[in-house]
Formats: C-alpha cells, structure tokens, sequence
C-alpha cells in the first residue's frame, strides 16, 4: 500500500504529484500531494518520462550529476550493441534492417545486463519503458522500478518554445526568439538573408508530436500510478522561476530534494 507521509513532510519536500490524465493536455486539475509506495532506499532504480521539448535530457544530466545517476538510454544502448557485434546487438540488427520494431524482451535482456553491470546501484532509464505493455515486460524480467517520475510541461509552452526557433539554412545558424532572436526579425545576422523554419519545428507539427506522446504515455503512467510509483513534477511550487520562462530550474527545484530524500542524503 502507498505509504502516506505527513503533511508537513510533504510541505518540507515541496512535491507536487497528480494523477495523469487518462488522456492529453496540460490542465492542473487534480493535483494532489503523494508520496508512493516505494520507501527511502540509498539503491534506486527509476524511470523518467517527459514529453518532447519538456526538459527531460537536462534533469537526467542535473540527476546524473548530483546524485551519480548510471543514466541508461535504451537509443544508446541499442546503437552500441550494434555497434559492438554482440548477440543482443546482432539479433536487434536484423529487425531494424527488416523496419520492423525490435522485440521488447530483447531490449529488455539488454537493459538487465546493462543494469548488472552498472557500477552504481542507482539507475535513471531514460527512453524505455515508453508503453504501459513494455513496463510489464521489464517489471516481469525483475527489473525494480521503484520510481516513475514524470516531467509536466504545458503544451501551449512547449509548442511557443520550440516553434520560435528558426534557421539559416546555408550557414547553419540558429535563431530562438525567446532567448537568441536575430536582430531583425526573420532576417539572418550576417548576411540578412531570410530565416526559414523547419518542418518540424512549425506549430502545427509539434502540437502532433505532443499529442502523439500523450496518447502513448498516459497508459504508461497509469501503469506506474496504480502501483504508488508515479509522481509528476510541473515547478509550480517555484512561480518564479516559472514567470521567468525557466520551467526546468522550477521542477529541478521540486525533484532535487525529493530524490535526496528518497536515497537517504540532506538535500
């Protein structure tokens, strides 16, 4: 059963965890504090999941190095037992070359011996499970997750984010109008020459991606919330740094002394 923490351990700890939505969106209905079933342990294996543009590569590099994190990317993985010849790597190889999806006890059996062989008992997965069936098949090869920690961004903000940004297609150069504009709008720097966006940068197709993800990721995250494992991190408790566009530092802020609490270390 979910073990429930005092409030004023909770107000200490300046966590915000919800339930996910069953599906996409960005509303803050429904927030409640939470702690999970999982106790305070110094080994830790967890899970983080985020939308595209959310922020997710800065707090596993920030959790990676504040609390020496083995981060396991399943991408990387793949790629270097491909790269390396092995079984696994060779087995993967075919189906990649057939454009099919690689089996996920496959990358499950890499993730196991990869988790074996980490020198830390502390251990991030970052890009798997991405779907509620393969978070049974990891919890079934006796994977212990005992965290899933989810990274709420709005999409209304990471589609302005990631829309604002523009290119110099001969040099190159990149522009984003909320922290590197050119000095003229839609003008290059050096030569004046016009900037042009990429497909996958204009508004309508990263409003597709994050739609994509939120129909992919609510299963997920139920898998973890009917378990006491979820909590979802949006840097509310930090309207500053929100109001300042720095929504990452905000959540950073929340999870940091979460995680410490959770490894057993002054945050």
């Amino acid at each position: 059963r979910p073990h429930v923490v005092p409030a004023a351990s909770l107000q200490m700890l300046s966590l915000r965890a919800r339930a996910a939505p069953a599906v996409g969106g960005s509303g803050t209905a429904g927030w409640r504090r939470g702690w999970g079933a999982a106790g305070g342990c110094r080994g830790l294996t967890a899970v983080i999941v985020g939308p595209p543009g959310g922020g997710k590569g800065s707090i596993s590099k920030r959790l990676i190095r504040d609390f020496d994190f083995h981060h396991l990317s399943t991408g990387d993985l793949l790629r270097a037992q491909v790269r390396a010849g092995t079984a696994l790597g060779t087995e993967a190889h075919k189906h990649m070359v057939a454009g099919s999806l690689v089996p996920d006890g496959l990358i499950v059996d890499m993730v196991l011996g990869e988790v074996g062989g980490a020198r830390t008992d502390r251990v991030l997965l970052d890009g798997f499970p991405r779907t509620a069936a393969q978070a049974a098949v990891l919890a079934a090869k006796g994977i212990p997750v005992r965290l899933a920690l989810s990274i709420a961004v709005p999409s209304e903000e990471i589609v302005r984010r990631l829309s604002g940004r523009w290119l110099h297609a001969p040099s190159g150069r990149t522009y984003a109008y909320d922290f590197n504009p050119p000095s003229v709008v839609g003008k290059d720097d050096e030569t004046g020459e016009d900037l042009v966006q990429r497909e996958d940068d204009k508004p309508e197709a990263v409003q597709a991606r994050l739609e994509g993800y939120d129909a992919q990721a609510a299963p997920l995250l139920d898998f973890y919330r009917s378990r006491g494992m979820l909590f979802e991190f949006d840097g509310a408790e930090h309207p500053e740094l929100v109001a300042k566009d720095r929504r990452t530092d905000a959540i950073y802020s929340s999870l940091k002394p979460f995680i410490a609490e959770r490894l057993g270390l002054k945050a």
